[in-house]
């Protein structure tokens, strides 16, 4: 049946063929890289939770879900206080040691005056550098506290370790928190990567290549820079995670989103002629072949892969013979 169809378009072709003014081309061998089509995702290089690292109640919260934050911003606020409270306490505590500190040096150096001129003795100076230690022992103790509580402060005013966009809120004003309490969840879109499922039997070729081409969905590829390679296979489908650095992310991409990876698995050659070549009727797939004195002939052929306007030919024609560039449809 298939053959006298060919015979019959043979027949009602060739005659509207021959009166136009056919473009021939040559059937051409290159080679063709295999490429495995897989699914990746796309997903924040920077993604973190932000805890409480003290306990308190919430009085602030300048930025919800979906808002963008720059790096350092202050994002969550506790009620403090009793920290500023112990901050001051701390403060009055090492102008006390300084003044004792002074008086001590103060009294040192009388001291050791007497004692050159013999009107001392040598307790005396002995108990005049015990106390100017203490006294700077005393600073040194009471330097710590206030830093101390100068941190625990801070600790009541929580900011954003990076620019980014707020995923989650856990607390609300009023709420109480303790101390490693999630408070906010939050990502980057500055830094972003591409994480995909690789099947067992490319691992090797691709640890080795280490070549990986991601496009959306649109066909636009995306810049990579740098491939890290999981030394270990999921338990469940065997498979071998793989990730792709984006070199420079764009305003488009978000975490979440699928994109195309296309790995080059093998090469081989193949017959090319132009896609505008190929005749289509249903199922049916041919070319107008060159033959004896110009004359083409309807000849029905099996296709393979496309790139560039071509498309392989798998069976059908043969390298040096030529096609007619435009089909007719």
């Amino acid at each position: 049946m298939r053959r006298a169809l060919m015979m019959v378009l043979c027949f009602c072709l060739s005659g509207a063929v021959q009166a136009a003014s056919a473009q021939w081309v040559d059937v051409k061998r290159e080679t063709l890289t295999e490429t495995l089509r897989l699914d990746g995702m796309i997903e924040a290089v920077r993604e973190s939770t932000v805890s409480a690292q003290t306990a308190g109640t919430v009085v602030e919260l300048p930025y919800d879900v979906d808002d963008a934050v720059p790096e350092g911003e202050l994002i969550v606020r506790l009620e403090d206080s009793d920290e500023q409270a112990r901050v001051e306490q701390a403060r009055a505590s090492l102008e006390e040691a300084q003044a004792e500190l002074t008086d001590a040096r103060q009294n040192l150096g009388r001291v050791e005056q007497l004692h050159e001129r013999d009107v001392a003795s040598q307790q005396e100076l002995d108990q005049a550098r015990n106390r100017f230690d203490a006294a700077r022992a005393r600073v040194s103790r009471a330097e710590g506290a206030l830093s101390e509580a100068r941190e625990q402060l801070s600790y009541t005013r929580v900011h954003a370790p990076y620019s980014g966009i707020v995923t989650e809120r856990m607390v609300e004003v009023g709420e109480s928190v303790s101390p490693g309490q999630p408070l906010m969840r939050g990502l980057s879109l500055e830094q972003l990567r591409v994480v995909v499922s690789l099947p067992q039997q490319y691992a090797e070729r691709v640890r080795s290549e280490r070549e990986a081409v991601v496009t959306l969905n649109g066909g636009a590829q995306l810049e990579t820079d740098g491939m890290t390679f999981y030394p270990y296979a999921d338990q469940r489908s065997h498979s071998f995670r793989l990730r792709l650095e984006l070199a420079d992310p764009e305003a488009r991409l978000f975490p979440g989103m699928l994109v195309r990876v296309g790995i080059p698995t093998d090469t081989r050659e193949a017959l090319w002629v132009p896609e505008s070549s190929i005749y289509r009727r249903g199922e049916l797939r041919a070319v107008f072949v060159r033959g004896p004195d110009d004359e083409p002939r309807l000849r029905q052929v099996r296709l393979g892969s496309r790139r560039d306007g071509l498309v392989e030919v798998l069976s059908g024609v043969s390298e040096g013979e030529s096609v007619r560039r435009e089909a007719l449809y």
